[in-house]
């Protein structure tokens, strides 16, 4: 009893709580713009802050004195309920002006926007082929963690909070909110910081550089542009997700107290925002598919799986969980737009019908594109293992045609299925330089392209660890064997008939009393092998074999056949010549003219009339 006796004495009179009520109601006229135009001054601008305590002091009494439920129609007279509404639309003015008055434009270009990266592949990717980066995020990079902007780790992530409104603008605004919220008036207070706020998270948009693009506009962009803008976005995305939105999640949370509460004022803030900013990788995923697209959609997809966690943490619930969603969406487009893109090139391999020969035997634009490609895949080998899950098809419309006849693929072991695409892409270009081989009516040279090529696509897989461990050491070794057997055709087609001339039979004479020689018939030898080695030159001298160390490889080996077997020619029959009349007319050469000739050999270039210094 005495401490119920003792809380009924500490509790105000009847006549005093009134009088309470009434000072509360006047302070509270006395501040309504309307009726005092004189006070037109902002009680929360940081000037007199007494004010301001006596104020919310002022609200809080006449809440207590109309209880906790109790409605607040509007009414004409001076009653509690009609004064709380006047209370509320001043908070309202004080919570907007304190919005635009104390937010500061967040300095996003003095951030280290390099280090809102987290993953390691997609760092990788930015340093091998981003190198023209918009200027402002690069010269960024050079001052990380510039100027007085407070930045702050959540967790292990890569998320940067900054203030976006000082600490004590921060305390006033949570005062404000708590009691507009308890007054009712969430939806007012939540629509007052929304349309604060909203600017300036599109002024941060605009100085990352996000474009308000539509689906249409993206996909007009030529390829050049498009690649361009797909480099920004990735970084530009970066600072959004991990900087601005983070930043104002935090805000949010800290004017509204709890994450229910602050839900829908950082959605209607955001939202936005994030659907212009997830409309531009949306509209790359259903695009359309060509191949050289390919890695800047990986790029994407690294991009955006990258940010996915923090976006899921960032707009965690209510209506800002949408955005989340859609991301998740565009994700699973972006791999699909990946996988269909790789199919695409394989067919476009196939496809790639060009009926005009290249010149020389050497390396075909086709070869170098798709080895230079291919060798691109392996540096995304990480996320292409996860998006690639299926075997390539060894036929590619279903119907075996004389133009795309059902091609063999090699029976390898212990493949991933992306490892399976790679050889596969290899297997249809080696058949479609095999149709281009075709083209060329000289024998000698249709195995010396394909040579040039083989050889080619065997280095770059050499050249590249990534790829070579994919491909695997078997395979390679039957693209070696292939090219060197190719090698060996080349030079059984060019070099059999010269060497044919250099042959004894059908020289020597039997019962005769010469020498045993027929002369005519050797001046006729002679005469061949001249014709057959200048054809030889003339010819090849034009062709081109690219790689300096097969060109040497080669004209060594054919050294190794034709100059012991004319230096033993030349020893044997020399002198049945040189007895005779213009012994110059047959021997053109010696050992030393024809070992100079085959220098000229394979350089792409036709030789001069003055090319070679002959010596007898």
């Amino acid at each position: 009893m005495a401490s119920s006796g003792s809380s009924e004495a500490a509790m105000p009179s009847p006549a005093t709580a009134i009088a309470d009520v009434e000072a509360a109601e006047q302070l509270i006229h006395r501040w309504d713009p309307v009726a005092s135009p004189s006070h037109d001054r902002m009680l929360f601008d940081g000037s007199d802050r007494a004010d301001a305590e006596l104020y919310l002091r002022a609200i809080d009494h006449l809440r207590q004195s109309l209880g906790p439920s109790s409605p607040a129609p509007a009414s004409p007279s001076r009653s509690p309920s009609n004064t709380i509404q006047i209370a509320m639309a001043r908070l309202e003015d004080e919570f907007r002006n304190l919005l635009l008055s104390r937010s500061a434009e967040p300095d996003l270009e003095s951030l280290d926007l390099g280090s809102l990266s987290i993953s390691s592949r997609s760092s990788d990717h930015d340093h091998d082929h981003d190198h023209d980066h918009d200027q402002n995020l690069s010269d960024a990079e050079d001052d990380p963690g510039g100027g007085s902007t407070r930045v702050a780790s959540r967790s292990a992530s890569s998320i940067r909070e900054i203030d976006l409104v000082p600490p004590d603008a921060v305390q006033d605004l949570r005062s404000i909110a708590e009691r507009m919220v308890a007054a009712g008036y969430a939806r007012e207070c939540a629509q007052a910081y929304s349309s604060a706020r909203k600017s300036a998270v599109d002024t941060g948009l605009r100085h990352l550089g996000v474009e308000r693009l539509s689906i249409g506009d993206v996909q007009r962009l030529e390829w050049e542009a498009l690649e361009a803008k797909i480099r920004r976005w990735i970084r530009a995305a970066r600072a959004c997700v991990r900087v601005l939105f983070a930043s104002e999640r935090r805000l949010c949370d800290q004017v509204f107290g709890t994450p229910s509460s602050a839900d829908a004022p950082f959605a209607e803030t955001v939202k936005g925002a994030a659907i212009q900013l997830l409309s531009f990788p949306e509209a790359i995923s259903i695009g359309r598919r060509s191949p050289e697209k390919l890695f800047k959609i990986l790029d994407l997809h690294d991009a955006l799986s990258d940010l996915l966690p923090d976006i899921a943490a960032i707009f965690r619930s209510g209506p800002a969980e949408s955005i989340h969603t859609q991301a998740a969406d565009i994700l699973a487009r972006l791999a699909e737009a990946a996988r269909g893109t790789l199919s695409e090139f394989e067919n476009a391999v196939l496809r790639e019908a060009s009926r005009i020969p290249v010149p020389g035997g050497t390396l075909h634009p086709l070869t170098r594109y798709v080895m230079n490609y291919i060798s691109l895949i392996s540096d995304y080998q990480p996320t292409l293992n996860e998006l690639i899950v299926t075997t390539p098809s060894a036929r590619f419309s279903g119907e075996e045609t004389t133009d795309h006849p059902e091609i063999n693929f090699p029976d390898l072991d212990n493949r991933t299925p992306l490892a399976s695409h790679l050889v596969w892409i290899i297997v249809v270009l080696q058949h479609n330089l095999e149709n281009k081989a075709s083209l060329y009516k000289d024998a000698a040279l249709s195995h010396l392209f394909l040579m040039n090529n083989l050889h080619y696509i065997v280095n770059k897989v050499k050249d590249s660890p990534e790829l070579r461990g994919m491909i695997g050491d078997e395979y390679l070794r039957r693209l070696t064997g292939k090219y060197r057997q190719l090698a060996t055709s080349y030079q059984r087609a060019a070099w059999v008939k010269i060497l044919h001339c250099l042959r004894d039979e059908g020289i020597h004479v039997s019962g005769s009393f010469s020498s045993g020689v027929s002369k005519s018939t050797l001046r006729e030898r002679f005469k061949a092998f001249n014709a057959a080695f200048d054809e030889a030159y003339r010819t090849q001298a034009a062709w081109f074999v690219p790689d300096p160390q097969l060109r040497e490889e080669l004209r060594i080996s054919i050294s190794e056949r034709l100059l012991p077997a004319y230096r033993a020619f030349l020893g044997r029959f020399r002198h049945h010549i040189e007895s005779g009349r213009h012994p110059e007319v047959y021997i053109k050469y010696s050992v030393e003219d024809l070992e100079m000739a085959l220098m000229d050999f394979f350089e792409g270039c036709p030789p001069s009339v003055h090319g070679r210094k002959r010596s007898h």
